[in-house]
């Protein structure tokens, strides 16, 4: 699995959390399992958990992608959202490793997003065609 074969809507959640300096974005491409799609990715803050999870749910909310469920509370070390075929968990560092997805899930298909790589980003619905004529 590469940046390239991703979809635009787990590009859109990954470019959000990376706006909000979300560390160690992990995509897993799931088999057989209630999803298609977990984003991980972890915030060093509970703050910082609360931008990155509003900022993934604003602009896939944007993108009519429907929040099917949330949790984690103000001030909790995880927080998921579940947008049907990509459930995204937003971990502290502590959470990430007591919960060890990628451990639990490491036989998918896996993509990592380094601090410094930007996901290719695919052309936002919300901002018009500027293709020339």
């Amino acid at each position: 699995m590469t940046i390239d074969n991703l979809r635009p809507e787990i590009l859109w959640a990954v470019e959000a959390a990376q706006e909000k300096q979300a560390v160690d974005i992990t995509v897993l491409k799931l088999t057989g399992a209630f999803a298609e799609y977990f984003l991980l990715c972890s915030g060093q803050s509970t703050p910082q958990l609360q931008a990155i999870s509003d900022a993934i749910e604003e602009k896939l909310g944007r993108q009519r992608m429907r929040l099917e469920h949330r949790e984690g509370k103000i001030g909790s070390e995880w927080v998921l959202l579940d947008f049907g075929s990509l459930v995204v968990h937003i971990f502290s560092d502590r959470a990430r490793q007591f919960y060890d997805l990628e451990r639990l899930w490491r036989t998918a298909e896996r993509a990592d997003f380094p601090v410094s790589e930007r996901p290719a980003k695919p052309r936002d619905e919300s901002e018009g065609d500027t293709t020339e004529a």
